[in-house]
């Protein structure tokens, strides 16, 4: 029998997903299963997407520009100049989904065997996307302690070597829900700066920041124009994840150009998610306001809520719509298992992502989990409750 590619056996199993078999199986026995795990808001798709989607006007779906259609780049650069970010259409590749974008980029950037530094925790599929880019991930750990906060930028500095050619991170951040201040995003640039790197900044959450409605964009920060790369996507501020429309844009016409290639070897993104993308550009601000008023009134709840559990620390999250929690348990997987396969409180259990699938370092996070408050209020409640009785009733409880 062949052997599996090299490649194959180091890409891991998701840590959000490797335990739908157990949600599945539950779920099939009568018991009802609160997704936490996974970044799937309940709430409304823009109305604007999902009329341009009924009213879609044509009698063939054919294929368009690899770059994107132009009217939708030319939509977003728009977009992005009501937040005070000038930038051509021609700066702006459109992909399939903020997934496509990560991974166009970390091909465009580094060669195979280069390596990219990422605070850890980190959204999982970074690695998955740099394994399949030939692209070592190098960690820089940040702490629960402090909320996560950026690791000092001596730490980066010792994880430099000749083969670094690049720094990337996620503001606001997936899965910690921390939010890197102006003054954090500056040394960051520096150290781009300084070392010759690219900056890749991922910012599909950039809307939702609970201080101010929205983060400033790293493509305000100066002097950083052949280094900086923005990563986006319309899945989250729309609740539209299955449009799977995203962007990479940089001012770095060199860096889009070739990006452009990989584009050209897929063809193109998907033309409905793109039509509906279009619309959605355009949603209203009462649409953007009920987007942001359900996730901050979320947040304030199960923030308090677990931090009302005996043994649980959370940290407030600044932004995005995840938090990383420490629980006293020995294990976070086992844990997560465990409440799939054994556990149930009036018919109902809980599903979480395991928190060291959000780290490289072996050993990391296996007392975290990260939850995202995807539901709503009355849900949440319910899940919070069968958090807390499964917490009591765990035969792995640790009083650390």
């Amino acid at each position: 029998m062949p052997e599996i590619s090299k490649r194959g056996q180091l890409m891991p199993s998701s840590p959000i997903r490797r335990l739908v078999p157990l949600a599945e199986s539950a779920a099939r026995r009568g018991c009802h299963v609160f997704r936490l795990n996974i970044g799937q808001p309940d709430l409304l798709t823009s109305p604007n997407a999902l009329e341009a989607i009924r009213n879609i006007g044509t009698n063939i779906i054919e294929y368009g520009h690899s770059a994107g259609n132009e009217s939708l780049r030319r939509k977003f650069a728009d977009f992005y100049k009501k937040i005070g970010v000038n930038l051509d259409y021609q700066d702006i590749l459109v992909t399939t989904g903020g997934s496509e974008a990560i991974t166009f980029a970390l091909l465009a950037c580094l060669n195979s065997g280069d390596e990219i530094i990422v605070p850890e925790p980190f959204y999982a599929n970074y690695l998955s996307f740099a394994i399949a880019a030939d692209v070592t991930v190098i960690p820089v750990t940040s702490f629960i302690e402090n909320g996560f906060a950026l690791p000092p930028v001596a730490e980066f500095e010792k994880k430099i070597t000749p083969r670094t050619r690049a720094v990337l991170i996620c503001n606001p951040n997936n899965p910690t829900g921390y939010l890197y201040s102006w003054s954090e995003l500056e040394q960051i640039r520096d150290l781009a700066i300084k070392h010759n790197l690219f900056f890749l900044c991922d910012e599909v959450y950039r809307e939702l920041s609970y201080d101010s409605k929205s983060v400033k964009s790293s493509m305000l920060l100066e002097g950083v124009d052949e280094h900086l790369v923005l990563l986006d996507s319309v899945s989250k501020r729309y609740s539209a994840t299955g449009l799977r429309v995203g962007v990479i844009a940089s001012r770095n016409r060199e860096l889009i150009a070739t990006a452009l290639k990989f584009g050209q070897a897929r063809l193109c993104p998907p033309n409905i998610g793109q039509l509906a993308a279009e619309a959605a550009l355009d949603s209203p601000p009462e649409y953007n306001d009920y987007i942001f008023n359900e996730f901050l009134e979320r947040r304030n709840y199960l923030v308090k809520a677990l931090n009302d559990i005996p043994g649980v620390v959370c940290p407030t999250p600044k932004g995005a719509f995840y938090t990383m929690v420490k629980l006293p348990v020995d294990d976070a997987e086992k844990f997560a298992m465990w409440l799939l396969q054994e556990f149930e409180y009036n018919r109902q259990t809980v599903m979480l992502a395991p928190g060291s699938g959000f780290y490289k370092t072996p050993g990391l996070g296996k007392q975290e989990v990260r939850i995202a408050y995807v539901l709503k209020i009355d849900d949440l409640q319910n899940a919070m409750e069968c958090l807390k009785r499964g917490l009591e009733d765990y035969p792995g409880r640790s009083s650390k």
